[in-house]
């Protein structure tokens, strides 16, 4: 038996799930969704676009229909993510209207929030900053949550949420299941699962520090002064969807501007843009309504579009880690997709920090040479496989400026 009700769950969820086309579970659903209906802690990763979301949002709506009390939380790095998981859970809800859901997030009303809160939602999705507020000036309560989901973790902490996630576990009831996910699970997020997690059984799904294998990468050595012009010709030379990213907020809306004056349908989007105006802009790229996204980090996790062909690394992540997630938007479900990095000779240190992220069999086209030395590669053709040396610590990511 391979599709979803081999786990017993509810007939109404059953509906749902087949209504979206939801025909069999993926790996790190078969490994979760029977751990978490028995109650279990969760201490999880994958790689990105492996339908993780489902992993858990699928136990959470189940236990809603099953039990006629309790509420579950499910906190999220950023505004876009949450969205998505939202949209997942009410589509999962669709058969089962009168439970209610509230979503949670900074930048909005917040007497239009406490009014949400005030309709007795039994499935909130937040993010933590937010949460925070409404906890602390006593609009929200939480004393009947037994289900609470972390996801992303890695990049809440990234993002310096650490003492928020501190001071909404006090509101907490000490009895409830967890289910923590984060891409990555270095000391920090071991040690957050030790303190917010009971017994939590490992799902590991695949390595998160390799790339879909339908992804073809390539690499650019050039100097900066030429970027912009490279970014133009690859522009012209390949064809569907596009996210360019770039490290700053200033730097985002400069490029979208000198794509769009050069004739790209180009839009950016970053943190400095109101909800509305964010949310606009990536129902606008989901429609297609234009082909060029040039994008901070913001949209890095959790952007789910499947029709992405191509990412393009104008600027290289403070974080090798963010590598992954950045090129992770391209080549899902099956997809074949692109990534390119420009890498002029202020980029190269960041560089050989995410060469040894990666696998050792990956392969990527290497066009030009670094300005710093040679590179620490084996030729094949036209192709090179980069050889990863021993993996540097991690250093950490800067909020998005």
């Amino acid at each position: 038996m391979t599709g979803f009700d081999q786990f017993g769950l509810h007939p109404d969820l059953l509906k749902a799930l087949q209504n979206m086309g939801y025909d069999a579970p993926t790996p790190v659903q078969k490994e979760t969704i029977p751990l978490a209906l028995e109650g279990k802690d969760i201490l999880g990763s994958a790689q990105t676009g492996t339908g993780k979301t489902g992993a858990f949002s699928i136990p959470l709506v189940e236990k809603m229909l099953r039990y006629p009390r309790g509420s579950a939380l499910v906190l999220t790095p950023t505004r876009e993510l949450g969205k998505q998981v939202l949209d997942i859970i009410t589509q999962l809800l669709k058969n089962k209207p009168s439970i209610k859901t509230a979503f949670l997030i900074g930048g909005e009303s917040m007497p239009k929030q406490i009014q949400q809160l005030r309709m007795r939602p039994r499935v909130i999705v937040g993010t933590p900053g937010r949460i925070e507020d409404l906890l602390v000036r006593g609009d929200m309560m939480l004393h009947d949550t037994g289900f609470l989901v972390l996801d992303e973790t890695d990049r809440m902490l990234d993002l310096g949420f650490a003492d928020q996630l501190k001071t909404i576990m006090k509101y907490l009831p000490d009895r409830r299941q967890t289910l923590l996910f984060s891409a990555t699970l270095p000391k920090n997020i071991t040690k957050l699962s030790q303190q917010y997690l009971t017994f939590p059984e490992r799902v590991a799904i695949g390595s998160t520090e390799n790339t879909a294998d339908n992804l073809t990468q390539k690499v650019v050595y050039l100097p900066a002064a030429k970027k912009a012009t490279e970014l133009t010709a690859q522009l012209k030379e390949r064809e569907g969807t596009v996210i360019v990213f770039v490290n700053t907020k200033k730097g985002c809306d400069q490029l979208a501007q000198k794509l769009k004056g050069k004739g790209f349908a180009a839009e950016a989007i970053h943190g400095d843009l109101r909800q509305s105006e964010r949310h606009q802009v990536l129902e606008s790229f989901r429609d297609n309504k234009y082909r060029v996204l040039v994008a901070t980090d913001v949209a890095a996790r959790g952007l789910d579009i499947p029709h992405i062909a191509h990412v393009i690394n104008y600027d290289l992540p403070q974080a090798p880690e963010d590598y992954i997630h950045r090129i992770g938007r391209t080549a899902r479900a099956g997809a074949e997709g692109q990534a390119l990095c420009l890498i002029s000779a202020n980029d190269e240190e960041k560089w050989e920090a995410i060469r040894k992220l990666l696998d050792e069999n990956v392969k990527m086209e290497i066009v030009g040479q670094p300005v710093g030395g040679k590179e620490n590669s084996q030729s094949n053709g036209d192709k090179t496989t980069s050889k990863p040396k021993s993996r540097r610590p991690r250093k950490k990511a800067p909020k998005e400026s």
